[in-house]
């Protein structure tokens, strides 16, 4: 009986072992089959492929790309201006599909100020690209005319290597203010100047931790374009000038001074900054109506160099109101107003461009890597578009405050003591709350910081 179970045994073995092994390769070839057919593996993945060729330069309008990662723009959307023109270089500077070419982007900057402007000039020769072009509002075809132009010179330029500062410098600047105005906005300059804007050595607060008295060498800069030459007031450019000798704090480029066109600021000042502010260790960069408690920031630095691996992460550093996930604005009657056939996606996370504190090494690295990212019309969204192509991001603290306070906490008595940035204020304001920090700086001298940061 033992003999003839042993027989039966054999014989299944040998007659379905093969039809099994078949049965899994069968399931296997068609598994690789399927996979192969819809370029896709499991829910939610984003496979890349190495390309079969290459692509030339000026071949950048070929649809024998391969896809890259999702990102927070739609890559992939037909209908929006800024996205397709953005989607050459990102396919161009993959680093997985065309490892060399990311190479040749590291070690030269300006093949890619030439790519931006090849890429530009074949996609609007294109006809869809030509039909979505003629679909824009008119302020946005007028962005668009000239969003490839970077080469802007300067008309005035501060006196001091890096902007305003004390001739008596021990050590390098801690901190550059790079504030964003206009030529008509005297009076905020000169308030800013006489509060919370003074070049020299500032006295921060006590440290939470040592408590030892902290400090740091400022420096202050205005960044100016021009008014429209149609409107322009001759008279206007001469007492800019004048403002120029006598404080040494005005840097003016040749571009017209439109909303839009505060990206150039950011791009052309990252520009001048690499070249002319090797030493300066932080940046605060903001507008010419918001109030700074100036002692605050450089306390809050001086704790930031003083943490244990600063080193590592100075180069990273970026700090303010961080946006996250903001959906672009539809309604046309606002200043905001991005149409969907020039931009489709959400916004990427950013800072808010009232006012933000990143270090010098960032900059510098924001300068190099914007010329990869096509200008784009919302200088706070074009940053943090940048900050995502050098794989970082800025960190929020609620003591930037660039929707003001809430209503119960503005009339605290050190309410003005917890912030590092509040928005927006007039010169006017900025007078007396500038007074009000001396004023009550006795009782408020231990206040800490709003809140913790908040990752």
């Amino acid at each position: 009986m033992a003999q003839f179970h042993c027989r039966w045994r054999n014989v299944f073995v040998c007659v379905c072992t093969p039809c099994i092994c078949l049965l899994l390769m069968l399931v296997f070839l068609t598994a690789m089959v399927c996979m192969s057919m819809n370029g896709a593996g499991a829910p939610g993945t984003n496979v890349q492929e190495t390309p079969s060729h290459s692509v030339a330069p000026n071949d950048l309008r070929k649809k024998s790309f391969i896809p890259h990662a999702k990102t927070f723009w739609l890559a992939q959307d037909e209908g929006a201006f800024w996205n397709q023109l953005q989607l050459a270089i990102e396919r161009y500077f993959n680093p997985i599909l065309r490892p060399n070419d990311f190479r040749k982007r590291m070690e030269n900057s300006n093949f890619n100020e030439s790519l931006l402007m090849e890429s530009f000039i074949e996609l609007m020769d294109s006809d869809s690209m030509r039909k979505n072009f003629d679909k824009l509002s008119w302020q946005m075809q007028k962005f668009v005319s000239h969003m490839q132009k970077r080469d802007y010179p300067a008309i005035i330029q501060p006196d001091g290597v890096c902007g305003a500062g004390a001739k008596d410098e021990k050590e390098p600047p801690l901190l550059l203010l790079a504030i964003k105005t206009t030529e008509h906005n005297y009076k905020n300059r000169m308030a800013i100047r006489q509060t919370w804007g003074k070049e020299g050595w500032v006295s921060g607060h006590k440290n939470s931790s040592g408590g030892r008295e902290s400090g740091g060498y400022v420096r202050r800069v205005f960044l100016l374009g021009r008014e429209d030459p149609e409107e322009e007031d001759v008279s206007l450019s001469e007492l800019l000038q004048m403002e120029s000798e006598h404080y040494g704090d005005i840097l003016q480029w040749d571009f017209t001074d439109t909303f839009f066109n505060l990206t150039l600021k950011d791009v052309l000042f990252w520009s001048w900054f690499s070249g002319s502010c090797n030493q300066t260790v932080f940046v605060f960069k903001g507008d010419d109506d918001v109030f700074v408690n100036t002692p605050n920031i450089i306390t809050y630095l001086q704790d930031q160099l003083n943490k244990s691996q600063a080193n590592d992460t100075i180069a990273d550093f970026m700090v303010g109101d961080v946006i996250d996930s903001a959906i672009p604005h539809r309604v046309n009657n606002s200043k905001y107003f991005i149409p969907d056939s020039f931009y489709r996606g959400l916004y990427p996370t950013y800072a808010g461009g009232g006012g933000v504190v990143y270090s010098g090494l960032l900059a510098k690295r924001l300068h190099e890597i914007s010329k990869s990212v096509h200008l784009f019309p919302i200088d706070d969204v074009y940053v943090g578009m940048c900050m995502i192509r050098l794989n970082t991001h800025p960190i929020h603290h609620p003591a930037f405050l660039t929707f003001d306070f809430p209503e119960k906490e503005k009339k605290e008595l050190c309410s003005y003591h917890k912030i590092l940035l509040v928005h927006k204020r007039t010169p006017k304001q900025m007078v007396r709350l500038w007074a009000d920090l001396k004023r009550t700086q006795r009782p408020c001298w231990d206040v800490p910081l709003r809140n913790a940061v908040k990752k």
